[in-house]
């Protein structure tokens, strides 16, 4: 019996996918784990990364070697947003910035709205916090 060692990312400790074979498809070790962890298919996709090499497996039909460690990610179905927007207020005019980062991948669809709403929101309650108390910016 073969083994892959995986964990995801936000996880300290391994876990192990047995398997009959000296390899093991990427899309069987997705659909592993998927069943183990009791996610569904139609929510997210996970993102494998090889732990000792860095390489992120991307094609299905990749094979992935018996006794492998690998990392997992859980991402949406439709990728990662390409772009996602950085509010700044600058001290002294208390105007709102907008700046634009690219990130690694292209975009399929805009699904991490909700996410980048929380951070938006987390930091204007921030500053408003900071400008009742007089406090500095810096």
């Amino acid at each position: 019996m073969s083994c892959v060692h995986y964990k995801f990312s936000s996880k300290l400790n391994y876990d192990t996918v047995t398997f009959d074979g000296l390899h093991i498809s990427l899309s069987d070790l997705k659909r592993q784990i998927m069943g183990r962890e009791k996610l569904k298919a139609a929510d997210c996709d996970l993102q494998i990364t090889n732990a000792q090499t860095k390489e992120e497996y991307t094609d299905d039909s990749a094979l992935i070697p018996k006794n492998s460690s690998v990392i997992v990610r859980r991402i949406p179905i439709g990728g990662v947003k390409a772009t996602s927007k950085t509010y700044v207020m600058t001290p002294k005019s208390h105007k709102i910035l907008e700046t634009t980062f690219r990130s690694r991948s292209e975009p399929v669809s805009g699904t991490s709205k909700a996410v980048c709403k929380n951070t938006i929101s987390h930091f204007f309650s921030y500053t408003l916090h900071l400008v009742l108390n007089n406090a500095a910016f810096y």
